[in-house]
């Protein structure tokens, strides 16, 4: 009697050879990788999950110094703090799903050695992951401003852009998926990129409006900062919860283009990278 088998792995040689719904089939994973980078990230610390807030107050604290005090950098009329942390919110989210989706095959290496699954999971795992950290950003953001609202009797104006918000999310996602997953595939075998990456997000930061609005920079400038596909993001994700600025239409129409550019060549060189790279990491 002929042995039927539900599950047959063969080499895939393509570069369009990708099967994404076999990540379907791998939730379960998901689920698990989900809790050990949970657990990984803060065990033997003292204060745990409480970094999810210390960070992002921190951060906006020292913005609200260096770039409102000091460097007396405008916001629109709104609260520096808030303005910083809207920003804040919004970016680290971002950086995070690069950073970490960057390191997916030198990272785990001794991991992919050992057992199959599909490798996309790893970043996707990451991507879902950094979205806790961002849901508690998101209601400490709230909760500082009805604080500024209802305590000091600031005039912040959260408009109907905030139905776009999850859609604004899902793109800083997809953003930093395909730039992440393009980094690692590059990195094994340029090493060299690891360690420009960190350096290059803090440029990208400087380039997107976290510390400044549009309104101040130069109009000769906008054109060239509009390009940057996080800049509408985060000037429509902060319009929409604090009606800083003016909203971004046609320049994030063209962000939302270039994200799915970033996207789809990332995960096409993601699954060509992955049928070799045990041989050069």
């Amino acid at each position: 009697m002929q042995d039927e088998w539900t599950t047959v792995i063969k080499p895939k040689t393509g570069w369009f050879d990708i099967n994404l719904k076999e990540i379907w089939y791998y939730r379960d994973l998901i689920y698990m990788f989900l809790k050990r980078n949970f657990t990984s990230s803060y065990k033997q610390t003292i204060l745990g999950p409480l970094w999810f807030l210390i960070t992002p107050l921190m951060t906006s604290s020292m913005f609200t110094v260096v770039f409102g005090q000091i460097a007396q950098i405008s916001t629109d009329g709104v609260p520096q703090f808030l303005f910083y942390m809207a920003g804040n919110t919004a970016w680290s989210y971002f950086s995070t799903c690069l950073t970490s989706t960057s390191a997916t095959f030198t990272g785990n290496a001794g991991l992919f050695g050992k057992v199959y699954f599909p490798r996309l999971v790893t970043p996707i795992t990451t991507v879902i992951y950094a979205l806790l950290s961002f849901f508690i950003q998101l209601v400490l953001m709230l909760i500082l401003m009805a604080f500024f609202v209802f305590v000091r009797g600031e005039a912040i104006r959260p408009n109907i852009w905030l139905l776009l918000v999850p859609l604004m999310v899902i793109q800083m996602a997809m953003l930093g998926l395909g730039v992440g997953i393009i980094i690692s595939s590059l990195t094994t075998k340029y090493r060299d990129l690891s360690i420009l990456v960190g350096f290059g997000v803090s440029l990208w930061m400087y380039a997107t409006p976290i510390v400044y609005p549009m309104s101040q920079v130069p109009e000769f400038l906008q054109g060239i900062i509009k390009l940057n596909p996080m800049a509408p993001i985060v000037n429509n994700f902060r319009y929409a919860f604090l009606g800083s600025g003016t909203p971004e239409i046609g320049s994030w129409l063209l962000s939302m283009a270039v994200t799915a550019v970033f996207l789809f060549f990332g995960v096409i060189l993601f699954s060509r990278v992955e049928k070799t790279f045990m041989d050069t990491v």
